[in-house]
């Protein structure tokens, strides 16, 4: 009886179940017209200012323009060249050497300062405060106030404490002066990166490291088992952007060197814009639109290697 009763109420439910109206699908949230209406003037922007200058720049690369007057179309010549002249690879090894040592140097000290930063110290807020001045300076005023450190204040420092290797500006030597470039553009790098360093440690829990201090953990041990793991995807921000950011080094170069001695510390920006300058606009654009697809790939791979890590 009991069985006839369940199955009578379990094919009851069943066909109500079945009767019973399915909710509506959720419709696709329309989007507002204002919305678009907003977004055309950046659009229109960005494309005059950006995207057709660049599509007119590309095509300019295939013709022996000078920037003005007539022109002939003659292909890749101007990209076969490139690859032949030393100097424009040159360029490119100063550049990308420039901007990897940058890079670790600027990650190294900026990492450094901001355990001691979030550490346990006093006037720590403004201490903040005085390490991120350099970051609101332009670099061409730093630049120039360096050049005349290297240049004037260290040698004479040198003469007086008869020290030989200090007496010459290292401006001067083709084989130091990008040393003097690091050392620049780390300064006025470092704060920014500082920045973001402290916000990934003060978004580390308390706890994990009150955890550590139970167990028996060295400050070394917490160091390279806590804080880098959890503090390796502002790592990673860091990387990106520095690197970025530093392979389109320009204004401290000029400051400081104006790509000299010689042609030893002329980064591809420089080596663009002063092509521009001297007439050598179609060779020089091909240039640009080479530097603009290894920049593109550098982006791409940063990217692979970053999403493959959220991942993890």
């Amino acid at each position: 009886m009991m069985t006839t009763t369940t199955s009578t109420v379990t094919g009851r439910s069943s066909r109500v179940a079945a009767n019973s109206p399915k909710p509506p699908a959720q419709k696709k949230r329309r989007v507002e017209p204002i919305y678009y209406l907003f977004l055309l003037p950046t659009v229109l922007l960005f494309t005059v200012a950006i995207t057709v200058p660049g599509v007119m720049g590309i095509f300019f690369s295939f013709t022996d323009s000078i920037g003005i007057g007539e022109w002939d179309f003659i292909g890749l010549t101007n990209y076969i060249a490139l690859f032949a002249d030393p100097a424009i690879l040159q360029s490119y090894l100063f550049t990308f050497g420039f901007a990897l040592v940058t890079v670790i140097v600027v990650n190294v000290i900026s990492l450094a300062l901001a355990l001691g930063l979030t550490s346990r110290i006093r006037f720590k807020t403004t201490l903040r405060a005085v390490f991120v001045i350099p970051m609101v300076v332009s670099g061409i005023i730093i630049a120039y106030v360096f050049n005349f450190l290297f240049s004037n204040s260290l040698p004479s420092l040198g003469g007086a404490l008869n020290i030989s290797w200090l007496e010459t500006s290292i401006l001067a030597n083709p084989n130091l002066a990008w040393i003097a470039i690091v050392i620049v553009t780390a300064w006025q790098a470092i704060p920014g990166t500082l920045l973001i360093y402290i916000a990934g440690l003060l978004s580390v829990p308390a706890d994990v490291y009150e955890a550590a201090d139970i167990d028996g953990a060295t400050k070394w041990q917490r160091f390279s088992r806590i804080t880098v793991p959890l503090v390796a995807g502002y790592v990673v921000i860091n990387v990106i952007l520095g690197f970025k950011n530093f392979l389109n080094a320009y204004d401290i170069i000029v400051g400081l060197t104006n790509g000299g001695p010689g042609t030893a510390t002329r980064s591809v920006a420089m080596t663009i814009i002063q092509g521009f300058n001297g007439g050598d606009y179609a060779y020089q654009m091909a240039n640009a639109t080479i530097f603009f697809i290894v920049a593109i790939l550098i982006a791409l791979l940063q990217l692979s290697v970053n999403r493959g890590r959220n991942q993890l």
